[in-house]
């Protein structure tokens, strides 16, 4: 896509903003996945769905075709904006990757074994009679001896990566502007599934931890984005 604009409006001088955008926050998603690959390991794809058909057709169909849009659409129809604005949308895409790779970060560590904000401490059921670190996370402990966080990112909601990824999904759709809905495909699938994704980890959570999954909701009320949803 870079060598197609390239190409067609005198070299790689002339590229735009816009198309640099896309493609650093592009090549960028791939890079952290790539290097952060163990943190794969613990997300719902792995420990709950499997791979499937699902799977299968979204990494090797869907994602190649979806996830290109923007950059297709910049090659013939190029967004020119100055730096001021190039910076915006990069700090946006910066806090997007901040909230996304934080988040998922403590909960990788937790799963691991580790508390992300401390490592000499002592787990316990969260109690207002014990005393514990004040940089340590907390978390609510099922009947089953399963462990929930309950501060941090994932005390402000249930799935706060989500909302990490969503703002890195804008942030890929903005350099195209406004002038079509087609750019914004992706965010609005991307909103549906994370939703959808949610949905279906509530329902498996509610059938594992039965009543302590509702005294955990209400620890923890915010679905994705704190005190919105």
């Amino acid at each position: 896509m870079l060598c197609e604009q390239a190409v067609r409006r005198g070299g790689f001088h002339n590229v735009t903003y816009s198309m640099w955008l896309v493609l650093t926050f592009q090549a960028f998603y791939v890079a952290d996945g790539l290097y952060n690959e163990p943190a794969v390991f613990t997300t719902m794809d792995i420990t709950t769905d499997g791979f499937g058909f699902m799977l299968a057709v979204g990494d090797l169909l869907w994602v190649p075709f979806v996830y290109s849009l923007q950059a297709r659409y910049l090659v013939f129809n190029p967004v020119e904006f100055g730096p001021l604005s190039a910076l915006g949308i990069f700090a946006f895409n910066g806090l997007g990757y901040y909230i996304f790779r934080d988040a998922n970060g403590e909960k990788n560590d937790f799963r691991n074994g580790r508390n992300p904000k401390s490592e000499n401490v002592v787990h316990g059921v969260v109690s207002s009679k014990v005393l514990r670190n004040p940089t340590d996370l907390q978390y609510f402990t099922t009947e089953s001896g399963s462990k929930l966080l309950t501060s941090g990112w994932w005390g402000r909601s249930r799935h706060p990566n989500y909302f990490g990824d969503f703002l890195m999904a804008l942030a890929w759709s903005l350099p195209t502007g406004f002038q079509t809905p087609v750019t914004y495909f992706y965010v609005i699938y991307f909103a549906v599934l994370l939703i959808h994704r949610q949905r279906r980890d509530d329902e498996n959570c509610e059938k594992k931890y039965g009543k302590d999954w509702e005294t955990y909701k209400k620890m923890v009320p915010y679905r994705i984005i704190p005190y919105v949803y």
